[in-house]
C-alpha cells in the first residue's frame, strides 16, 4: 500500500524565532548576509556567492533585464525567464552583461540623417534621454555626435529638423578611450561636469556610455555582485526539452549560471539536462535544479551533479499545482528535511549543495524564518512582481496601482515545456492563475525595508551571519491563537488618510 506520511506539513505562519542574547556587537551594521550560490567542497569558498539571499524567480512577469540590473546593483540575482525564444533570452542576457556595472552599452543611437521627431519617438520607445548618433546607428557604429534634452527644443516648426544640424558633434564632446577604469572616467565627469561620457574604441566606435547618475548610484549600491570584468551577474533559466540549443546559446552570451525551470525536478528529464551540461562544459557551466520537497529527490539532484537546488512545490501565490494535481508540501516542512538532508550529504561526502527555498513567502518575517529553517538563498516573484523595474504594465485598479503578475504555469504564460512529461505534448489544464498584485514603488526602497527587518530580527537572535543563524537559532511552532495574538487585536485602528 501507499506509505502514508503522518507527520503535518506545516507552513512558515506556524513558527516563530526565539530571541537570544543581543550584545553590543549586534547592530545591523554588523549583519553580513553573503551567502553561498553554487555547490563547494569542504574547505573552498563558492564560485559565487550572493551579497543578499535573494533571487527573482524564472517569470515573464518578474525576470527581465530591467530587474536583473537592479536586483545585481542592490547583490541579488535574477534568472531570466526562459519562456520565449532563445534569441529574445539571450539578449536580455547581453543586456545585463553588457551594463558592465558603470559602463553602459548604448541602449538609444540613430544617425546624424534621422530627425527631431525620431528622436522623440527613440525617447518615448527607450526611456533614454542621451542618444548616440553613429554612422550606422548601432550601438557599436563610429562615433559622430551625441544628443540630449539640452541639444534641442520640442516643437512642431521642428520635427523635421536633421540630427546633423542639432547634436553635439564629436569634435565638441569630452570622450574617452576603451579601457578607462571606472574611476577615472568618473574623474573625468566631475572635472569636467559633465552627465554622460562617450567611451571610444581606437576606430572611434562607441563603446559604452558612463553616466554621472551611476557613480552616484555604485556609491550607494555597495553590495553589487560583480564577474572578474566588472560585469553584473545574471542567471537564466532552461527547459528540459530544448536544452541542447538554449544552454550553448545563454553560455556564449555570458549567463553566469543557469537553473532548470520546472514544478516538479524529480524526474529523469532533470538528471539528462544536467549531464548535458557536464559532458559538454565540465564543472565551467554551473546549473542550478529542482523542484523537490523531501530527501530522496534533494539525493537524487545531488548525485546528478546539480549545483544548487531548489525546493518548494505549490506554494507560490499563483501557483494551483496542489489545487490542481494534489501534489506538494507545506514549504516550511519541506524545507527543514531537505536542509537536513543538506548538510548530511555535505559531513559524508564534503560536497556542500546549497539550497534555494521557493514559495511559501507572505510576510516579510517569513523570509528570515525560510533561513533560518536553512535556506542559503530565496526564489520570488510576487514580492518582485510589485516593483518598477519588474517587465508588466502598472494599471489603475479600482482606485489603486496594481501591476500584472501570472504564473508560467498559466495559459497567459504557457510556458508548457517546464513540466517534465517528455513527448507527452502540451498539458491540458492550468498549474497558475493570472492576476494583479499591489504596485509598491521601486526596488531599492522595498528592498531596503526588507532586509532591515532581516538584519533587525538576527540581531534579535544574537546572530550575526546566516551561516551562524542556522546553527544558533530556536525556532517554535505557534497555534491558531498564537497566530492571532501576533497581530494587532482587541483594538480599533484609525483610518489614515493616504
Amino acid at each position: 500500500m501507499a506509505q502514508i506520511i503522518n507527520e503535518v506539513s506545516r507552513t512558515f505562519n506556524e513558527y516563530l524565532l526565539i530571541p537570544g542574547l543581543t550584545t553590543k556587537a549586534h547592530t545591523p551594521d554588523n549583519i553580513n548576509l553573503e551567502t553561498p550560490l553554487v555547490k563547494f567542497k569542504k574547505g573552498e569558498r563558492a564560485r559565487i556567492s550572493l551579497n543578499i539571499p535573494l533571487v527573482s524567480a524564472i517569470m515573464q512577469s518578474v525576470s527581465d533585464s530591467g530587474l536583473a540590473i537592479a536586483l545585481a546593483k542592490q547583490g541579488g540575482l535574477s534568472f531570466i525567464f526562459s519562456s520565449q525564444s532563445i534569441e529574445s533570452q539571450v539578449n536580455m542576457v547581453e543586456i545585463v552583461k553588457g551594463y558592465k556595472a558603470g559602463f553602459v552599452e548604448s541602449r538609444a543611437n540613430i544617425t546624424p540623417e534621422h530627425t527631431l521627431k525620431d528622436i522623440l519617438a527613440l525617447k518615448e520607445k527607450t526611456g533614454f534621454s542621451t542618444v548616440g548618433v553613429t554612422d550606422d546607428g548601432t550601438a557599436s557604429g563610429r562615433l559622430l555626435g551625441m544628443v540630449t534634452s539640452r541639444d534641442y527644443r520640442v516643437g512642431k516648426d521642428n520635427e523635421h529638423k536633421k540630427v546633423k544640424d542639432f547634436m553635439t558633434a564629436f569634435e565638441s564632446l569630452i570622450v574617452a578611450q576603451d579601457g578607462i577604469s571606472l574611476s577615472a572616467a568618473n574623474d573625468i565627469i566631475w572635472e569636467n561636469k559633465l552627465n554622460a561620457l562617450p567611451v571610444i574604441d581606437p576606430d572611434q566606435h562607441l563603446k559604452y556610455f558612463v553616466f554621472r547618475k551611476d557613480y552616484e548610484n555604485s556609491i550607494q549600491n555597495p553590495h553589487e555582485i560583480t564577474d572578474a570584468e566588472k560585469q553584473l551577474l545574471v542567471g537564466a533559466g532552461v527547459n528540459t526539452r530544448d536544452y541542447k540549443e538554449r544552454i550553448p546559446a545563454l553560455v556564449n552570451a555570458g549567463a553566469d549560471v543557469l537553473c532548470i525551470d520546472s514544478s516538479d525536478g524529480f524526474s529523469e528529464w532533470q538528471k539528462e539536462t544536467i549531464r548535458f551540461v557536464r559532458e559538454n562544459y565540465g564543472n565551467e557551466v554551473l546549473i542550478g535544479a529542482g523542484n523537490v520537497v523531501d530527501k530522496e529527490g534533494f539525493l537524487y539532484l545531488a548525485e546528478a551533479g546539480a549545483d544548487f537546488i531548489k525546493v518548494g512545490i505549490g506554494g507560490g501565490s499563483i501557483c494551483i499545482t496542489r489545487e490542481q494535481k494534489g501534489i506538494g508540501r507545506g514549504q516550511a516542512t519541506a524545507l527543514i528535511e531537505v536542509a537536513a538532508a543538506r548538510d548530511k550529504y555535505f559531513e559524508e561526502t564534503g560536497n556542500y549543495i546549497p539550497i534555494c527555498s521557493d514559495g511559501g513567502i507572505v510576510q516579510d518575517y517569513h523570509m528570515t524564518l525560510a533561513l533560518a529553517m536553512g535556506a542559503n538563498f530565496l526564489m520570488m516573484g510576487r514580492y518582485f512582481a510589485r516593483f518598477d523595474e519588474s517587465p508588466t504594465r502598472k494599471l489603475l485598479v479600482g482606485g489603486n496601482y496594481v501591476k500584472e503578475y501570472w504564473g508560467e504555469g498559466s495559459n497567459r504564460a504557457r510556458n508548457w515545456e517546464r513540466y517534465d512529461m517528455g513527448g507527452s505534448g502540451n498539458l491540458k489544464f492550468e498549474e497558475g492563475v493570472d492576476s494583479y498584485v499591489p504596485y509598491a514603488g521601486s526596488l531599492k526602497e522595498n528592498l531596503d525595508i526588507t532586509l532591515g527587518k532581516i538584519k533587525s530580527t538576527m540581531c534579535s537572535c544574537g546572530v550575526l551571519s546566516l551561516e551562524e543563524m542556522q546553527s544558533n537559532v530556536k525556532i517554535t511552532m505557534v497555534s491558531s491563537t498564537s497566530i492571532i495574538e501576533g497581530g494587532a487585536h482587541d483594538v480599533i485602528l484609525k483610518e489614515m488618510n493616504s
